[in-house]
């Protein structure tokens, strides 16, 4: 997600089908998600804040319902236990897409077969781009900004002293309610059922 803005909680969900696009995120509320969204201020201060994530299920339409939808990830999260994941070095995807990210290094298999187990039913999408687990430091708007901010980065993440392990048991089902506007719908515990809606 490019630009991510939270909103007030909300977990009133109507029947109908959605048009929006939706999205399954885990926040880093870290030492490591605050030196992320520090410096992706530095980097890109015009940027509107975005807290630090890790994406599960990149932006996609539902297929049916939102009730429909959390009933999927209810009976998939809720079987599966909660994991450590390691944060890896800096890297870019450059040429594809201006975005510099940290890889995530450990688990990044349990994440990606979480993502496949996820992308079916009422959440089931063909992406644009292969899944490949990482945390957004910055998305710049051309090749040379994210060539610069890569190199700054890159320095900063190794001068970074803090822990680089993040454990996942609670996710965030999210909702895109205008450009750049993303509502946290439902908070989703692996290995449990939905908290309270």
């Amino acid at each position: 997600m490019k630009t991510t803005l939270r909103a007030s909680t909300l977990y009133n969900f109507s029947p109908a089908m959605q048009t929006g696009r939706y999205a399954l995120v885990a926040y880093l509320k870290s030492p490591a998600g605050e030196f992320v969204e520090n410096l992706r201020r530095e980097l890109h201060p015009d940027l509107p804040h975005m807290p630090a994530h890790l994406t599960i299920l990149p932006p996609r339409p539902l297929r049916g319902s939102e009730s429909a939808a959390l009933q999927v990830l209810e009976r998939i999260c809720g079987a599966e236990e909660s994991f450590e994941v390691s944060l890896g070095p800096v890297e870019t995807f450059i040429p594809v897409t201006p975005t510099v990210f940290i890889r995530i290094d450990g688990s990044a298999g349990h994440m990606s077969e979480l993502h496949r187990k996820l992308n079916t039913a009422e959440l089931q999408f063909k992406e644009e781009w292969p899944y490949i687990p990482h945390l957004t430091i910055v998305k710049m708007g051309s090749e040379p900004p994210a060539q610069a901010a890569f190199e700054i980065a890159r320095q900063r993440w190794q001068n970074y002293s803090g822990s680089r392990r993040i454990l996942l048991e609670r996710l965030t089902f999210v909702r895109e309610d205008s450009a750049n506007c993303w509502v946290d719908l439902a908070p989703v515990q692996l290995g449990r059922r939905l908290v309270s809606r």
